[in-house]
């Protein structure tokens, strides 16, 4: 894309807070109990929220809205999600997502590459092709019984070493689904995916909504990420939906052609970014937040080193005797720094959340134990649990259990 050059320039800290303040991190939280609308709304704002199975601490699409709400109802996500009449929608998005039903049409040039076997979607696309009788058996099970899981059919149960050792019938739902001639109906206790029908599982609007040109999706898209970043770079634009680097360039060129987003730099930033033309530009951050391993915040690593000077990486799948900070870590944000991490794990028979390990980060204070004790304490009651314990493990921990106590 050819550089316009920038019509801004920031200061990192301005960066910051701009991030901040898109992502709904930069100021207190409500006082009162967050309702359904104030969850879609902050969902909206963040345009995605990442779905993952890990239930540690819990499941890691509940934590965004406790990072920004509080302690809101966690069934009342379940509902919105899955519920009887569902305002939200899953699909591979940033990964497997939870969205507003309005982002599906966006996303439908995405079903049909996945269809196609454009990119990385080639093995989708060609079981599908090679098994159109598995494939239509499938359709006419759930046409015929409604929404079903994997579990439910009882054939083909040979297993494959590709795609996770699924059985035939899982293959196929899951291509099914990626190629968006399925969705997601609900999901079981087990958190096991109900595949239905999208003219049944979807609003009727969306359903008959139409297809947008690829390009104008994949530019509706970037909008949604540009205006959830605030200040970002192509990269941090291109990893928010996953979009191909060069449809991502043309479709930014276009957007900045359109003056809908402003070319900027940002001191002590390699790469050139672009700012939202309606991002809030606070003169300070004072949010505080433990953020799950899969915030929008922290997810794309090189953009959480560059924001905050933290190299972050999930080690839950590092050998125990090689972590460096614990197993299933969280960040906190105190103002406008992460000051601490802490690897915790709710002990649901024991009614405790425990914090195996502590650490301190470079810009942490003689508060900052006592800011997170209070944010540990409000973590625990949420998830229904009764006290905070730490294991004396970590730099902070001593300091941590002196101020819980």
């Amino acid at each position: 894309m050819p550089d316009p050059g920038p019509k801004e320039t920031l200061t990192a800290g301005q960066a910051r807070r701009i991030a901040l303040a898109a992502q709904g991190l930069s100021g207190a939280r409500p006082q009162a109990p967050a309702g359904a609308r104030q969850l879609l709304r902050t969902i909206e704002r963040l345009g995605v929220v990442q779905i993952d199975s890990v239930n540690v601490v819990s499941r890691t699409h509940y934590l965004p809205l406790f990072s920004r709400l509080g302690a809101y109802p966690r069934p009342l996500l379940d509902e919105l999600a899955w519920g009887r009449k569902p305002t939200l929608f899953e699909y591979w998005a940033h990964e497997a997502s939870l969205l507003p039903p309005a982002t599906q049409p966006l996303l439908r040039w995405r079903m049909a590459d996945a269809a196609e076997g454009v990119g990385i979607w080639g093995g989708i696309a060609r079981f599908l092709r090679e098994h159109p009788q598995l494939v239509e058996r499938t359709l006419e099970e759930i046409r015929a019984h409604g929404p079903r899981a994997a579990s439910d059919f009882d054939w083909g149960q040979k297993k494959r070493e590709k795609w996770w050792g699924w059985n035939e019938p899982k293959r196929a739902l899951e291509g099914l689904f990626w190629t968006g001639r399925l969705t997601t109906a609900t999901r079981r206790s087990s958190f096991e995916r109900v595949y239905g029908l999208p003219e049944k599982a979807l609003p009727k609007a969306v359903v008959e909504a139409p297809t947008p040109p690829r390009e104008e999706a994949q530019r509706g898209l970037l909008r949604i990420a540009a205006r959830a970043m605030g200040i970002a770079t192509e990269r941090d634009l291109r990893d928010y939906f996953r979009m191909p680097v060069a449809e991502t360039r043309a479709r930014l060129a276009e957007l900045v052609e359109a003056d809908e987003l402003i070319p900027a730099a940002v001191k002590g930033w390699r790469e050139p970014a672009f700012l939202h033309p309606e991002a809030r530009r606070p003169r300070k951050a004072t949010g505080t937040a433990l953020l799950s391993p899969f915030d929008n915040l922290i997810w794309f690593r090189e953009r959480t080193e560059r924001l905050f000077g933290l190299r972050y990486r999930i080690e839950i799948y590092t050998p125990a005797e090689k972590r460096t900070h614990g197993y299933y870590v969280l960040p906190f944000l105190e103002g406008e720094a992460i000051t601490a991490r802490v690897d915790l794990k709710a002990d649901r028979k024991e009614g405790v959340l425990i914090v195996q390990h502590a650490h301190a980060e470079p810009d942490a204070t003689a508060q900052t134990p006592h800011i997170l004790a209070v944010e540990l304490r409000l973590m625990s009651e949420w998830l229904g649990l009764g006290d905070v314990r730490v294991v004396p493990r970590g730099d902070l921990a001593e300091r941590l259990a002196d101020a819980l106590t």
